[in-house]
């Protein structure tokens, strides 16, 4: 049995499809998605269909991102704002509204479940965005930051900087704790990087697939991973968020 981390697919329906046909997904993989399954490309309400639907056949692990928190809120309350709107929830609605799912209880469910964040009987952790509290991710004081925050990524840049041996005896107080930390949210292409990140302990999942960049999924113990097509080849008459 495989555990298969996946990143921000930000409505790339046909993306997530490459990627779990690339990896060669079965039943008995555990899939853990890093959350930002909406708004960007316009099948945003398929994707989550297919989620939903393998979840019925894998055990899956769902991690709430900010564009999940801001797509919820929609579905459930009709709740809408300017930064959403601007930043791919206009497809995330028309999506939802051409297909009639806007009031899909299943979908609804979907979003109200997902998770802040999971730890694993390795104690690896996966999370969204990061969390600040020094004394671990469960103590974390304001919940938006598990789904906002970008300094734990920072911090792990830095890290890597410094370097594991100068910090064996003083490690990072965030990091200790975690074996390995998995993230999205941040994409490795603004680095200009087309495949996932380590930095320190912590490994960046997002690879643009939201812009420019591929979806990516990866075997957490191995390493090996699978990506999709650049995702402007996959919705040539879109934009995505560019």
């Amino acid at each position: 049995m495989r555990i298969l981390a996946i990143g921000d697919i930000h409505g790339g329906y046909r993306a997530l499809l490459q990627v779990l046909d690339r990896a060669k997904v079965t039943p008995e993989d555990t899939l853990i998605f890093l959350g930002d399954y909406v708004d960007g490309w316009s099948e945003s309400e398929e994707t989550i269909e297919k989620l939903i639907e393998l979840s019925q056949s894998n055990t899956c692990i769902f991690i709430r991102g900010n564009h999940d928190l801001w797509c919820g809120l929609w579905l459930d309350k009709g709740a809408t704002n300017p930064v959403w709107l601007a930043h791919g929830g206009k497809e995330t609605m028309n999506s939802y509204i051409h297909s009639g799912f806007v009031t899909k209880d299943s979908h609804r469910t979907f979003f109200k479940n997902l998770q802040n964040y999971y730890l694993d009987e390795d104690n690896k952790l996966f999370v969204h965005a990061g969390f600040t509290s020094m004394y671990g991710v469960g103590r974390e004081e304001y919940e938006s930051n598990y789904y906002w925050d970008r300094t734990l990524w920072e911090a792990a840049l830095l890290a890597d900087k410094v370097g594991i041996e100068a910090l064996r005896n003083n490690p990072p107080k965030r990091f200790e704790p975690y074996s390995e930390i998995y993230i999205g949210h941040t994409p490795t292409t603004n680095y200009n990087q087309f495949t996932p990140m380590k930095a320190y302990s912590l490994w960046n999942m997002d690879t643009g697939a939201a812009f420019k960049g591929k979806l990516t999924i990866m075997d957490i113990n191995t390493k090996e991973f699978w990506q999709s097509d650049p995702l402007p080849s996959l919705y040539p008459l879109e934009k995505g968020r560019n």
